[in-house]
């Protein structure tokens, strides 16, 4: 007997190109996902020979290993992805589909794999990972008016907000349960009227946004600034839109957002200047737990010894 397993990062992106494939192609399967930030998902998959695994947003250059694991074993493993792969196996039980284009997001390939069958959830999707201009484009055929877009984009970053956090604890959704509620609504708008989850979300995302606009930066110039937020749980939830929210107001500045881990370090939310849309992956790379793509990265671990050296790296990176 076959078994299913999706495997999906836990923010807007992952979730909704999991809804859209699910809606397209209905398949019971057991989940695996988790905070965005954690990313090495592909070894918590038991699977045998004959298995089916679907993965969708997640780097696979952190998961090469456990990929080239299951691969041997005999596994079919369907990839849908844009961050940098590094190299990708060619394997004939491997089906990748991997764009690191910095206007494509894994909602967008999904949707071009189905040929747009559930697209407004792709739109969600890309307003969600903070691709304004590619989600107004990929919404042309749909028709909708500026207020229908604006409602979309709320609901993509409310779900995306949803997806940080240092555990599990500092979200108001597990990943899983959020896929869930989403899941049950073909109809973003329905989902928007209807759905209690959705208010949470909205009212959670309005309140930690507002505190988070109220700090000073840490260290800003022309090209660049850098925020640390104080030691607390909504600062966790809230780095990555944060940091998406000051791409959107100053897009020709970088932008790095650092929020304590409750174990000592930071984590960090790096967003390239909107106007070359491109360097926040070769800086956060150059530490042991960076990676992201070009527009957008992050560090999942950066030591507290270490914070002078990134500032002054991101200074440096930035003003090139």
């Amino acid at each position: 007997m076959t078994h299913y397993f999706d495997v999906f990062n836990g923010d807007a992106d992952g979730i909704c190109a999991l809804h859209q494939l699910r809606l397209a192609q209905p398949q019971a399967a057991t989940l695996i996902t988790g905070v965005k930030r954690d990313i090495s998902l592909l070894q918590q998959v038991s699977a045998e020979a004959g298995d089916q695994v679907t993965v969708l947003d997640i780097a696979m250059s952190k998961n090469q290993a456990a990929l080239l694991d299951l691969l041997e074993r005999d596994v079919h493993v369907r990839y849908f992805d844009h961050h940098i792969p590094g190299e990708i196996p060619q394997h004939p039980r491997l089906d990748a589909h991997i764009d690191t284009d910095a206007n494509v997001c894994t909602s967008l390939l999904v949707n071009r794999y189905l040929n747009g069958a559930h697209l407004i959830w792709a739109v969600v999707a890309a307003f969600g990972d903070n691709m304004a201009q590619a989600a107004r484009q990929a919404a042309v055929p749909l028709g909708l008016l500026d207020s229908q877009l604006d409602a979309l984009r709320t609901l993509g970053e409310c779900i995306n907000y949803n997806g940080y956090g240092d555990t599990l604890a500092d979200l108001y959704y597990p990943p899983a349960e959020l896929y869930a509620i989403v899941h049950a609504y073909a109809d973003p708008f329905a989902l928007m009227r209807e759905e209690p989850a959705y208010r949470v979300l909205s009212n959670g995302y309005n309140a930690d946004i507002l505190q988070a606009q109220a700090l000073p930066p840490m260290q800003e110039t022309v090209r660049g600034a850098v925020y640390l937020l104080p030691d607390a749980a909504w600062s966790r939830r809230v780095s990555g839109v944060f940091g998406n929210w000051l791409a959107t107001t100053y897009p020709a500045r970088a932008h790095a957002v650092l929020s304590h881990k409750p174990g000592g370090g930071y984590v960090v939310s790096v967003r390239a200047p909107q106007t070359t849309q491109s360097g926040a992956d070769v800086l956060c790379s150059a530490f042991a737990t960076g990676g992201g793509r070009r527009g957008a990265a992050g560090i999942n671990h950066l030591a507290d010894a270490q914070l002078d050296d990134f500032v002054r790296q991101f200074f440096q990176h930035f003003s090139r």
